[in-house]
């Protein structure tokens, strides 16, 4: 199965995710043969995929940021495809949520990648976006306050576990949620990541950034000459805030 992403939507508000694995030719290997994508830059510490205007990064552990460990992310597709993907992946848990059912995988360096038929038919083929990625957190209340403040609203919470579901940035055309949750195994026994690298497009990033951390001293907040800024926040994340009119790479470098 060769996927082509859309070419029709709004770029992602998510510009990019990177994981951290131990084996680059195998789990750039992995991705291509089980998703179709197709690697759009390699260099010998890292390969990255177009994953629907998303760019997944494949990423050894030899600088910061090292890419996030054991994380889960959503792969989006037609929801009209959903079935061809539930055939390739026959073994795979599945769950149904209503208006939509998802896989749920696992690769080789304990990532989770699920594919859920969240997409509308008319938004491409294969692999379309990342609609979700967790994040492992030592307190959802605190860390949600964070992520309010860079424009995410909560959609969902947990009534048995502890996590918080929101949905963002605000004015994006395209956005995506974050799950929040305190130590556990979720769904298919998958975790939240731990110092995940994300990238994310959003307006003024330099003012979202000081409303959200601005009064925690455990954050470093570093202004670049593209008007992109970046830092870590209060759990270890790596976040990258790019303007939207923007086009980078997972580190915010020209691409």
């Amino acid at each position: 199965m060769t996927t082509r992403p859309a070419t029709t939507q709004p770029r992602p508000a998510l510009a990019a995710l990177a994981l951290e694995v131990t084996d680059l030719g195998r789990a750039a290997d992995w991705y291509a043969d089980a998703f179709g994508l197709v690697p759009t830059r390699r260099t010998p510490s890292e390969c990255a995929f177009d994953a629907g205007g998303t760019e997944l990064v494949l990423r050894r552990p030899e600088s910061v940021p090292r890419g996030g460990l054991h994380t889960h992310f959503a792969f989006e597709v037609p929801g009209r495809e959903y079935d061809a993907w539930r055939a390739r992946f026959p073994d795979a848990p599945e769950v149904d949520f209503g208006s939509f059912r998802s896989l749920y995988l696992e690769d080789d360096d304990a990532h989770a990648p699920e594919i859920g038929g969240t997409a509308p038919d008319d938004a491409g083929t294969g692999i379309v976006g990342i609609f979700e990625v967790v994040l492992e957190v030592a307190n959802v209340d605190v860390a949600s306050d964070c992520w309010s403040a860079l424009g995410f609203s909560t959609v969902d919470r947990g009534d048995e576990r502890r996590r918080i579901r929101m949905r963002g940035p605000s004015g994006a055309d395209r956005q995506f949620d974050v799950e929040l949750w305190e130590p556990q195994l979720g769904l298919a026994d998958a975790r939240g990541g731990v110092h995940v690298d994300l990238a994310i497009r959003v307006r003024e990033p330099a003012a979202l950034a000081e409303h959200a951390y601005g009064d925690l001293p455990s954050v470093t907040v570093r202004e670049r000459g593209d008007g992109s800024v970046e830092l870590y926040d209060p759990d270890g994340h790596h976040v990258v805030l790019l303007p939207v009119e923007s086009e980078h790479g997972a580190n915010g470098t020209d691409r």
